[in-house]
């Protein structure tokens, strides 16, 4: 009972941020949504993520849980979730990604872009720019991705906005 309450107040969290920076319109706007629904849910997962029992009961949950949000007023934002070692642990819009090392991965410019999620996340989270393929489209495009530790765990959730 206790996980299920868990679960419906971080949705409940999730939604009511998610109401009230979707209407906004600013400079820096993405950035500043990015930076609070990764921190509110990192929290929020971390909580809930504390109660599991087995790391596949953790990841199943994970992964259920991130595929289905989308956040900024475009709708484009969504979830990833690594561990510390660049294994993809969940990914909200490219599923061939799940469970895949990308530690090797690199951009179109040559970072090493998970293990520099990585490293940011380690130090309590953080901006990094890079290259990634939007969903749906081949090419690679510019993105400024957020992340940050999810507390008691070893892995960390990202999100980003496109640049281009």
């Amino acid at each position: 009972m206790r996980i299920v309450s868990a679960k419906l107040l971080l949705i409940f969290i999730t939604i009511i941020f998610l109401a009230q920076f979707g209407c906004r319109d600013s400079s820096g706007q993405y950035e500043e949504i990015a930076r609070y629904v990764v921190h509110t849910t990192a929290t929020g997962l971390a909580a809930v993520l504390a109660e599991m029992e087995t790391e596949e009961e953790q990841i199943e949950f994970l992964r259920r849980f991130i595929t289905p949000i989308r956040f900024y007023p475009d709708e484009t934002g969504y979830f990833y979730i690594y561990n510390y070692d660049c294994i993809n642990i969940a990914h909200a819009t490219q599923k061939d990604l799940e469970g895949k090392d990308l530690s090797q991965y690199q951009d179109e410019q040559g970072k090493l872009v998970i293990q520099e999620l990585s490293k940011v996340s380690r130090t309590g989270g953080g901006f990094v720019d890079y290259f990634w393929q939007k969903p749906d489209d081949e090419a690679e495009y510019r993105k400024l991705g957020y992340v940050e530790p999810i507390p008691g765990t070893d892995y960390f959730i990202g999100t980003g906005v496109y640049l281009q």
